[in-house]
Order: structure tokens, then C-alpha cells, then sequence
């Protein structure tokens, strides 16, 4: 045995539970590049100041659970806990607002870490994928990505989860609510470290899920009684379009997410089947993010729905993906010469776009049809030196049980022909 495991609060992704994931991830990524959105990639880890400023200093995740490290050079890097933050940055690196085609449409996938206590459907090494729309202010695309979220999960067979919506308002309002929302606080029992949070960001201590300070939030001022007129118009219409497209969703007023950095639009998906991880995913609109990292004003809005939590909630749902076999075709060689011959054939349809595998390692015929059973191929092909001599292989169908002889040089037309 290895005397090495994966870390405290990791995981490995490996077959066959990785081809869920996988289909997970592509199932997400379809909408996004059927709708504009082109992939982004960035390094794993980053600047910690980026999170700091973009995230916010008050946030648990800067606080307490972001990986910070020093590099040999001196520089103070972070692995990156979210992905939001990454992609703004590389985008406004690499001039992409300045292309004149607003907005700028991204879609990523990746790991995020988080030092946190490890439970189910939380981990210190999660998967995301993420969607971006930088540069515009615009309802319609607020409503696009919340659509685009719900065509994903529902394109996979998920049906119990719920959209929960919110507005944050803007710079006009929300220093009203602010006030307001501190002066609730500040007549509650809570602790130093919770004050301390609420004169900072007191927003944070809606999101604070502790029930000794849920049960005093009763009665506390909610956004929503204060949002201006503009913001008000602005989430009527996100909400319109929304119900314009049969996107069922929920108005919650105490919905504030765990990052500072979003304004207006606010939502999240949950899913009451995972206990008190229930968020699969979620997003707004973040409108001085940009400046907030250097950059220009560039108003934006964006999501990220966790892969991990995601199989989780098909695993309670009992949902089933139609995930083809890895293996279409299995190759039986016994003895050398239909080794030589039955591996070039194995090539062959590879090259023609037919999943193929082959008997490695010498193994009898006994032993070499267990693997072909295991691999979950339609078709084995088996050949020994009888066979080679009247110049055909035998072709075997796996779930009949038929079995017929066809010519060494027919097997990839009639392969493709039987695969469709």
C-alpha cells in the first residue's frame, strides 16, 4: 500500500465516477458556448491582494479559509478560492474590454481551494464552472445567465432544486440600508468578532448561518424597502425576463452571498436534498469589481455552479446520466502474429473515431474476454492463427452473444457500419 494519501478535505477523481464529473462539466459548458462565451483558463494561484480587494477583507474566505503562501522571491500569492476575481483580472490584462465587442463573454472551469472544516459537499479542493459577462449593464443579461444556469441543470435531469433571487442595490441605496442594517445590529447580542464584521460589511451577518444569530435577525431591515427607484426598475425587469422564459424562481430579501463584491442582481441554487449544503451554485452582478482590482468601470455579471455539489444532488434525486461505455470495441489477439494484426486494426479504428482498447499483457483467451466484459465494449474481435490463415477474425457481439467471422481487411467498414 501507498504510504501516501490525498490531503485532509481532497478527494480523487477516478473511473468510472470521473466520467460523471466529466459529463457534469460539459453539460454545464454547453449552453455557455451555444450562447457566446468563450473559454478562459487562469493559473491556479494568484495575487493574494486580488482576493483581498476583490472578495472582500471581511469575508470568512479571505479571513480564514483562503491558502496563502510566500513565494522564495518574496511575492505573498493565494491559491485561488473563486474564480470570479481570476477572470476579471486576466480579461482587463489582456485588454479584452478594449476589442470594442461589450460584452466580454467568458466561460472556465477549474479547482478552487478553501481551508475550511471538511464535511459533505464541502471540500478544500472543489470543481467549478463559471460564466462571466463583462462590461454591460444590462438586465437581459442577468436573466441570460440565470436562464443558461436552469437549461443546464435541466438538460442533466435535475428538477428539485429552487433559484432564489435577490437585489443588492447600488451605491445610491445601499449606503441608506447600510446604516439602517447597522443600527439593527448594533442592539443584538453578538459576539466581538460578528460586531467587529457588522461595521465593516454588516450584509455578511444576514449570510451568517449560525442559529443563535439567525433567530435575533428577526425584524431587521431588508434591502429590498430601500432600493432606489433605479434599482428597483432594474430587478422588476430581470425579473419579467426570467418569468418571460418559464424559469420558475423564489424572491428571498435576506439572499446577500459570501462575497462583497456584488451589487444588484443576486442569486443562488440550492437543493433541498443535501442537508445544510445546499447551495449547488450561484452568482450576481458585480458592477465595481473592476475598479476595485485598477481597473476601468466595466459593469459585469457572472455565476459559478459547483460540479461536486451538482453530482451530489443528482445522487438525491436518483438521477442516472447516459454516459456511453468507454470502449466500443475489444481486441483478443492469441499468439504473436494476430497481436501484430489485431493491433493495427485497433489503430486503425481509433484513427476513424471508434473507442478501441486491446489485450495487453500475453493473457489467455479466458482471462483476455474478462477484461473485454469489464471494459464494456459492444464488439470483441478475437483472432488466433486458424483464423488469420482463412484471412478473417471473429467478431463477437457482447450483449447477443452472436458471434460471426469477417474478413481482417472488412473489420473497420463494418464496424463503423454496425457503430452508426
Amino acid at each position: 500500500m501507498s504510504t501516501f494519501k490525498a490531503p485532509k478535505g481532497t478527494y480523487d477523481l477516478i473511473p468510472p465516477d470521473s466520467a460523471k464529473y466529466l459529463a457534469v462539466r460539459e453539460a454545464i459548458a454547453a449552453p455557455l458556448r451555444n450562447s457566446g462565451y468563450g473559454y478562459i483558463e487562469t493559473p491556479g494561484f494568484e495575487n493574494v491582494e486580488l482576493f483581498a480587494r476583490g472578495v472582500g477583507e471581511s469575508t470568512d474566505i479571505v479571513t480564514k479559509e483562503m491558502y496563502a503562501f510566500e513565494t522564495k522571491g518574496g511575492d505573498w500569492l493565494a491559491l485561488r478560492p473563486e474564480g470570479t476575481a481570476s477572470v476579471l483580472r486576466a480579461a482587463l490584462e489582456a485588454n479584452l474590454h478594449k476589442a470594442g465587442n461589450l460584452p466580454v463573454k467568458l466561460w472556465y472551469s477549474g479547482s478552487y481551494y478553501r481551508y475550511e472544516r471538511p464535511q459533505k459537499g464541502r471540500y478544500r479542493h472543489f470543481s467549478q464552472v463559471g460564466a462571466e459577462a463583462i462590461g454591460a449593464e444590462d438586465p437581459a443579461l442577468d436573466a441570460e445567465l440565470i436562464i443558461l444556469a436552469d437549461q443546464a441543470y435541466r438538460t442533466l435531469g435535475l428538477r428539485d432544486f429552487r433559484i432564489l433571487l435577490n437585489s443588492l442595490g447600488d451605491q445610491e441605496c445601499r449606503p441608506v440600508y447600510r446604516a439602517a442594517l447597522q443600527e439593527f445590529l448594533r442592539g443584538l447580542d453578538l459576539d466581538e468578532d460578528t460586531l467587529r464584521r457588522s461595521e465593516i460589511n454588516p450584509l455578511r451577518v444576514l449570510d451568517d448561518k449560525r442559529e443563535s444569530v439567525q433567530k435575533q435577525l428577526t425584524g431587521a431591515p431588508l434591502l429590498r424597502d430601500y432600493l432606489c427607484d433605479a434599482c428597483k426598475a432594474y430587478h422588476e425587469e430581470v425579473r419579467d425576463l426570467i418569468t418571460a422564459a418559464g424559469v420558475a424562481f423564489e424572491d428571498d430579501p435576506k439572499l446577500v452571498r459570501g462575497l462583497d463584491y456584488y451589487t444588484r442582481t443576486t442569486f443562488e441554487f440550492v437543493h433541498d436534498g443535501l442537508g445544510s449544503q445546499s447551495a449547488v451554485g450561484g452568482g450576481g452582478r458585480y458592477d465595481g469589481l473592476s475598479e476595485m482590482i485598477g481597473g476601468p468601470a466595466l459593469p459585469s455579471v457572472g455565476w459559478a455552479l459547483g460540479v461536486d455539489r451538482t453530482v451530489l444532488a443528482l445522487e438525491a434525486e436518483g438521477v442516472e446520466l447516459d454516459i456511453p461505455a468507454a470502449t466500443s470495441v475489444f481486441a483478443v489477439p492469441l499468439g504473436e502474429e494476430a497481436r501484430r494484426v489485431l493491433f493495427a486494426k485497433v489503430t486503425e479504428l481509433r484513427k476513424v473515431g471508434i473507442a478501441a482498447d486491446f489485450s495487453y499483457g500475453a493473457k489467455g483467451l479466458k482471462g483476455a474476454m474478462k477484461n473485454a466484459n469489464r471494459s464494456g465494449a459492444r464488439y470483441t474481435i478475437v483472432a488466433g492463427e486458424r483464423d488469420l490463415a482463412d484471412g478473417v477474425v471473429q467478431l463477437k457481439d457482447m450483449e447477443s452473444g452472436e458471434q460471426t467471422a469477417i474478413g481482417v481487411n472488412e473489420i473497420v467498414a463494418e464496424l463503423e457500419s454496425r457503430l452508426g
